[in-house]
C-alpha cells in the first residue's frame, strides 16, 4: 500500500515550500501495527524524505527525516507493513506534539 495519497504528498510538499521556521500542523500519522513506532509528518522534500516527529518506541522521540520509500519497504511479522492512520486528524502544531512526546517519552495525544 502506498502510504501517501497524492493529496497528502501535495500538502507535505507545500509545507516544505513554506517558511522553514513555520510550526506546521502534522499532515499524516504513520505507525507500525506490531510495535510502538509512530511518525507524525509535516513536510516532504522533492526526493521523498519527510520531516516530522519520529518515535521508534524506544523512549526517545525526536524531530528528524525519514524516507517514505524505506517505510513502505518494511515488512513485519506475517507480512505486516507500516500503515497510515486513516482516521487521524489534528489541529495542533508540531511543537505541541513534540513537547508532549518529550515529556512522556512517546507520542501522546494533546488534550
Amino acid at each position: 500500500m502506498k502510504l501517501l495519497t497524492p493529496e497528502l504528498r501535495i500538502a507535505l510538499l507545500a509545507n516544505n515550500l513554506a517558511a522553514r521556521d513555520a510550526d506546521h500542523v502534522p499532515v499524516v500519522k504513520l505507525f507500525v501495527p506490531w510495535s510502538n513506532a509512530t511518525w507524525l509528518l509535516t513536510e516532504m522534500e522533492p526526493d521523498g524524505r519527510c520531516f516530522g516527529l519520529c518515535d521508534l518506541g524506544l523512549g526517545e522521540p525526536e524531530l528528524g527525516y525519514v524516507s517514505v520509500e524505506e517505510l513502505e519497504s518494511i515488512r513485519g511479522p506475517a507480512g505486516l507493513t507500516v500503515e497510515r492512520d486513516l482516521y487521524w486528524h489534528t489541529e495542533k502544531p508540531l511543537s505541541v506534539w513534540t513537547t508532549l512526546a518529550r515529556q512522556h517519552r512517546r507520542i501522546t495525544k494533546p488534550d
